[in-house]
């Protein structure tokens, strides 16, 4: 028969309820220890959560610490930061991807034009459970409309004046794309890295006609630069010359006025007295003519003799005339001296005394 000792019992017997004791304090502090440390979480600035509650998503917005029960809610973080990806190249090495750079424009060139998307996460929510890899999404996205706002440029727009509008239309674009798709991301820009020919000739060639277009320039501005120069002068001198022209006007319109009003003048008085008038003026044209004839008129006998002194004509001796061919020889000299044309008719007449009468026309032209 076995003995049973008492007091061994007792001590096993402690024993055990201590271990168990023990064991039982062990498992509650890692319970608390588990419990506690997934019970919180840490937000930075630049993140955004997704807090999950039976399936339910909610975002955290707040930067901080927050409060999650454990094992019931699940936090996911989303970096909210501003972040991008290459296309047409590859960022690593910066080589040419020509599976997504190669494109062809309206008039049918064919251009490397290389990209870089800048996005950033707008709804946490959406980009964390609306799709599997939006990202991938956005990537997709924008190949597209790359390649179909190229395809409505010339080459000439995309090489060189119109990258600017480009990339306009191309983010104008993808954020109506994505508006459609509602992933929760935002396109932030769309920058043209580098756009050029596919080949090395024909780099050349448009860097020629792109040298050509700038001596087009340097050209204009010259020409403009000279005819700003040159166009206040010519204005200057065309009112110069319009003053002097109105000046003239003014003056010969005076003029002609003036001799109206003397002609005018002249024939009323012609109209009181026609014989009188009449030998006052052909007084004042011989006053006028005359001084210029280099003759003598010798009246000693009954006919009056002119003895010219010089040629009336310049190409004749100098002879004596008289009568009629006297009259033929002064109209010739007087047209050639004075450019007008006189008739001088000498005629002696016997009155009661013996004495001599001249009379004398003047037909000016």
């Amino acid at each position: 028969m076995e003995t049973i000792n008492p007091d061994m019992e007792g001590k096993v017997k402690n024993a055990v309820r201590k271990a168990r004791r023990a064991s039982l304090a062990v498992l509650a502090v890692l319970a608390a220890a588990v419990l506690g440390g997934g019970s919180f979480y840490n937000i930075e600035e630049q993140e955004q959560a997704v807090l999950t509650t039976f399936g339910a998503a909610s975002a955290v917005t707040e930067p901080g610490l927050h409060f999650k029960l454990p094992l019931i809610q699940r936090v996911q973080k989303v970096n909210t930061t501003i972040q991008g990806f290459a296309l047409g190249y590859d960022q690593a090495d910066n080589e040419s991807r020509e599976e997504d750079s190669l494109m062809i424009t309206n008039d049918y060139n064919f251009v490397n034009v290389d990209f870089f998307i800048e996005y950033k996460v707008a709804d946490p929510v959406k980009a964390v459970y609306a799709s599997q890899d939006p990202v991938l999404i956005l990537k997709n996205i924008s190949k597209s409309c790359v390649r179909t706002v190229i395809g409505s440029y010339d080459v000439d727009s995309v090489l060189t004046t119109g990258k600017n509008e480009i990339q306009a239309s191309i983010r104008n674009m993808i954020v109506a794309k994505l508006e459609e798709h509602d992933v929760g991301l935002q396109v932030v820009n769309v920058t043209i890295q580098d756009s050029e020919p596919p080949t090395k000739e024909v780099m050349e060639a448009f860097k020629a006609v792109e040298t050509a277009k700038q001596g087009k320039e340097t050209a204009i501005n010259n020409a403009n630069k000279y005819r700003n120069e040159k166009l206040p002068g010519a204005e200057a001198e065309i009112d110069r010359i319009m003053q002097e022209a109105e000046a003239q006007k003014t003056q010969r319109v005076n003029e002609a006025n003036a001799e109206v009003a003397r002609f005018n003048a002249m024939y009323e008085e012609y109209v009181k007295n026609p014989q009188v008038t009449r030998q006052r003026m052909f007084y004042e044209a011989m006053e006028d003519v005359l001084p210029g004839l280099k003759v003598v008129i010798d009246g000693t006998d009954q006919t009056n003799t002119i003895l010219p002194l010089d040629s009336f004509t310049g190409g004749r001796e100098e002879v004596p005339v008289s009568g009629t061919e006297a009259a033929a020889g002064i109209t010739a000299g007087t047209s050639a001296g004075s450019g007008g044309r006189a008739g001088v008719s000498a005629e002696t007449e016997n009155s009661g005394e013996g004495g001599e009468e001249a009379g004398y026309e003047e037909d000016g032209q």
